[in-house]
Formats: C-alpha cells, sequence, structure tokens
C-alpha cells in the first residue's frame, strides 16, 4: 500500500454507554460509573505504542466515538489530546471530533469539553418528529435535541447534525419540512441517512415479523433526488453519498476513511490501517484491559493488508465519494493498470449511460449514478 504525506487520522473508542442502546448488543459495556483515572492512563497508554509504530507524522484529524464519548471526562478528553500532540505534533488547522447525544447531561459538558480542545461536534439528532425519535430507540426529544444543538452551536466552532429518512410510513412531504427545518439550524455539515436494515439488530427482526415494512426502492430514490436538491440549493452539497457539507466544512477524519488513508485506532474495538497492516483491538473492554497490561498495547489482530483485497476496498470506498478515485492511486495500490482492475466494457457503457464519469485521472459516480451506486460497484470492480 502507498501512502502519500497526507496526515494521519486518529480515531479514539471509548467504549461505555450510560444505557442499553438499540443499536448495541453487548450489555457489559453498559456502566453506572468507570474508573476514569484507570480508564485515561490505559487510552494514553494504548496511544502511545501506536506513536512508536507509526512515528514521524502529524495529526490532521483525531475523532472521539463509541458508546457515549461525551460522557468521557474533560480532562481524560484534553489527556488525550495532549498526549497526541506530543507524540506527533498537529497539522495546520487540525479537526478534533467527538460524537454526542443530544441529551441535556451530555449538552452539559460541551463548554468543558471545546476547553479541552475538542472544535467539532457530531450531534445525533436522527429525526425532528416525536414518533420516529420513539421507533428509532432514542432516549431524547426533539426539544431536548434543539437545545442540545443550541448549546453546541455556542460551544463548538463547528456542528454536523445526523438524520434518518425513508422511516416506515414517513412520507415525502413529512421529509422535506425536516429537512428545510434542518437546513434552516445553519450547520455547516449534515449527515442524512436512510434506513437500512442490517441483520441482526431490532430492525431486522421486527422486519422478520412483518411489524416494520421498509420504505419502497423507488420512494426511498425519490427521497434522495429531493434530498441531494434541497442540499445543493442550500449550499450544503453531497460529497459522499449520505454527507453534505459546506465547501471546506468537510468532515476530514471520514475522508482518510474513504479516500483510504492511513489511520490510527485506540481503545476496545477500534480499527486501524497503517504501516501496511490493518489492526483491530479486543472488544471487550475487560480483554482490552488485560491485553493492554501484558503486551503494552488493546491490538487483538494485526494482519498485513492484501493488495488485492485493499484494492477493491479502495474502489468501493472511493467511489462513494464525489470527487471518485484517483486511478493512478488506484494503479500504484495493487501494482498494476488501472484497466485491469475494473470491467473496462462495464465502465465505457455506464459512462455513455451518464452513469460514471471520467475526468483526467479521475473516475467517479455521477449524481444519477449514486441512486444505482451498489449495482454500479457490482458491475465493474473485479
Amino acid at each position: 500500500m502507498t501512502v502519500g504525506a497526507e496526515p494521519l487520522a486518529l480515531y479514539v473508542h471509548w467504549p461505555f454507554c450510560v444505557s442499553k442502546c438499540p443499536y448495541c448488543d453487548f450489555n457489559s459495556h453498559v456502566r453506572a460509573s468507570v474508573d476514569q483515572a484507570q480508564w485515561r492512563d490505559a487510552l494514553i497508554a494504548d496511544l502511545a505504542h501506536e506513536a512508536r509504530v507509526e512515528p514521524g507524522r502529524r495529526l490532521g484529524s483525531i475523532f472521539f466515538g463509541g458508546g457515549t464519548p461525551s460522557l468521557m471526562p474533560p480532562e481524560t478528553v484534553a489527556a488525550l489530546i495532549e498526549a497526541a500532540e506530543r507524540h506527533w505534533g498537529f497539522a495546520p488547522g487540525i479537526e478534533i471530533t467527538l460524537e454526542a447525544n443530544p441529551s441535556s447531561v451530555e449538552a452539559a459538558r460541551f463548554a468543558d469539553l471545546a476547553a479541552a480542545g475538542v472544535n467539532r461536534v457530531s450531534l445525533g439528532l436522527q429525526s425532528l418528529a416525536e414518533e420516529a425519535l420513539h421507533f428509532l430507540g432514542r432516549a431524547h426529544d426533539v426539544a431536548e435535541g434543539l437545545a442540545a444543538l443550541e448549546t453546541a452551536q455556542r460551544a463548538f466552532g463547528r456542528v454536523s447534525c445526523d438524520l434518518i429518512y425513508a422511516l416506515p410510513n414517513q412520507c415525502e412531504a413529512e421529509w422535506e419540512r425536516q429537512l428545510a427545518r434542518a437546513l434552516s439550524f445553519g450547520t455547516g455539515h449534515l449527515s442524512l441517512y436512510q434506513l437500512t436494515i442490517e441483520p441482526g439488530t431490532r430492525f431486522a427482526a421486527l422486519a422478520a415479523k412483518g411489524e416494520l415494512h421498509p420504505a419502497d426502492p423507488d420512494f426511498a430514490a425519490g427521497l434522495y433526488e429531493l434530498t441531494a436538491a434541497m442540499t445543493t440549493a442550500a449550499g450544503l452539497p453531497a460529497y459522499e453519498i449520505s454527507n453534505h457539507a459546506r465547501p471546506g466544512e468537510e468532515s476530514r477524519h471520514n475522508l482518510a476513511y474513504w479516500r483510504y488513508e492511513y489511520y490510527l485506532g485506540v481503545g476496545p474495538g477500534a480499527h486501524g490501517r497503517r504501516g501496511g497492516h490493518a489492526t483491530q483491538r479486543h472488544r471487550k473492554p475487560e480483554n482490552w484491559l488485560s491485553a493492554l497490561a501484558r503486551n503494552g498495547h488493546g491490538i487483538v489482530e494485526e494482519t498485513p493488508l492484501d493488495p488485492a483485497a485493499a484494492t477493491v476496498e479502495a474502489l468501493l470506498m472511493g467511489l462513494r465519494l464525489h470527487e471518485g478515485v484517483d486511478r493512478a492511486r488506484i494503479a500504484a495500490l495493487a501494482g498494476r493498470p488501472f484497466d485491469t482492475l475494473v470491467d473496462a466494457r462495464a465502465v465505457d457503457r455506464l459512462t455513455r449511460e451518464g452513469l460514471l464519469s471520467r475526468d483526467g485521472q479521475r473516475l467517479r459516480v455521477t449524481q444519477a449514478g449514486m441512486l444505482l451506486l451498489d449495482a454500479i460497484l457490482a458491475e465493474i470492480v473485479l
């Protein structure tokens, strides 16, 4: 895998939730209390291992994610940021993001988290409709979510909001009203996801019993087109299939994933890609702590990146982006000419049909093609 001089991305996974999350199958992650000093020291030690393995590069982004990272003590966040800067140094304008649920308890910490060094928050509003929030299993209501958003906008220089659409029984007019309201808040970034039914989730179980009926694909496609038109008109065009931003406010951290650049992962369950290897940490907190004490890191598996598999993954990720992929970079990653990595006849045909576009060295999926992204990828990626 070849990597340029781009800054590194660092992901810090905080595993604990304060209540059972409808998306989390690990009851062991729900804790009424945590030994904060122990966890601060352990995360810093895991981070130090990554610094020893991947030295000499600056950080371009840090992302605090996982269970309920906004309930990390600000002192812990500050200590991790300070340790990261000491080990690597920061690229100019580093992006430091923290995921947060829009609860009043978490919002009360926003000012202290900003003082600790966080300069961007990703707020999981999920919906601006009470019935939808109940369906999604969220603990907050609309008023609490909007109050948290207002607090976040006062505390942080950059704010992103998540919303889910194409919900059962959602009509076009209702989503249009929600999205118009979301656009009126003035945030520079929106993550707008259609509801997907993942195997093993509560939603999958409800669908199997006939108690949940996913949106008709054609109807969902119409909502996608409406979303693209409204966000573009508001100055937040899509830069990735589900992410919209004002120019310059794209998520630098997520761009590192989609562009298949190196990123470091620390904390239970964190994944990383660096030095030609993929890393995976122990997911269960106790196992991660035991491994850290035993080995000086929480890694359960570290495997060389297979060039063929890495190339396919880079294509699958990169073609989600409006900018598409750099064919020369993909060829260098694979060690083979680009045209041997894709079905060239399918690329030619889809280009003639207006679903793909070739611009110099770049291959990208057009706006019309994004509606058929999965099918396009299946056709062209060998």
